[in-house]
């Protein structure tokens, strides 16, 4: 009927439009991630949003005559595709990024995503995965950022993204009889000394490595501080 025929053109309208704009944005989020990654140690990583439209017979929009899928969201179907490594093509990132690489990933798109997302809380699960020196921390800075917009709940192994916590809790395991049973303890700030000194030294905590946890998170309030004074 014309009713419907109108009704398809205006979706067809309103869906080009939308297409158009998230193609735009598209190019400016490709360059961030790239930049971010970069950034938490995945310097030669590219990254690509790739918006395709899916041709089928109940279409609901026409582009160039052929029947394309739409629905709320629009006539797009959109995809990142990553290339961890020089030389390798561009693939699907749920097909090809590690479990480590995607947590980065993710770390990535939340840090730029910030101030638009609404999610009142983020874990994550051993974000540091595989990595340690400079990446670490820097991973552990950009942790704090996002902290300044949403909940940040990390679970960590290394210290150079443990001091950058506002509080800081211990995981501990132990068995008895027969049942293992899990034990989460707040720190106070004695105890975070002692706990970002022995994640430096192992079990056996001696006074140097007192002295650089002491630094570590001295260092880290500091930047803190730093970061606070440049967004005002």
């Amino acid at each position: 009927s014309a009713a419907l025929g109108k009704a398809r053109d205006t979706l067809t309208e309103q869906a080009q439009r939308l297409s158009t704009a998230r193609k735009k944005v598209a190019k400016q989020l490709e360059g961030r991630v790239v930049q971010e990654l970069a950034e938490l140690g995945m310097e030669k990583t590219r990254f690509q949003v790739q918006i395709e439209q899916e041709e089928t017979p109940s279409g609901a929009v026409l582009i160039d005559g052929k029947p394309c899928r739409a629905d709320a969201s629009g006539m797009d179907r959109v995809e990142f595709l990553l290339s961890p490594n020089p030389g390798e093509d561009l693939k699907p990132l749920v097909h090809i990024a590690s479990g480590g690489e995607i947590s980065r990933i993710l770390l990535a798109l939340k840090v730029i995503l910030a101030e638009l997302d609404k999610v009142p809380t983020l874990v994550f699960d051993e974000v540091d995965i595989g990595i340690g020196g400079r990446i670490a921390e820097s991973i552990g800075y950009k942790l704090k950022l996002l902290a300044g917009s949403q909940q940040v709940m990390c679970i960590t192994h290394l210290h150079q993204v443990a001091c950058w916590g506002d509080t800081h809790f211990t995981v501990r395991k132990q068995a008895s009889q027969g049942r293992t049973t899990t034990q989460i303890n707040p720190l106070d700030e004695d105890g975070r000394v002692q706990e970002i000194a022995r994640m430096l030294a192992g079990e056996t905590v001696d006074d140097m490595a007192m002295t650089h946890a002491r630094k570590m998170l001295k260092r880290a309030a500091h930047r803190e501080r730093e970061t606070a004074v440049a967004r005002k």
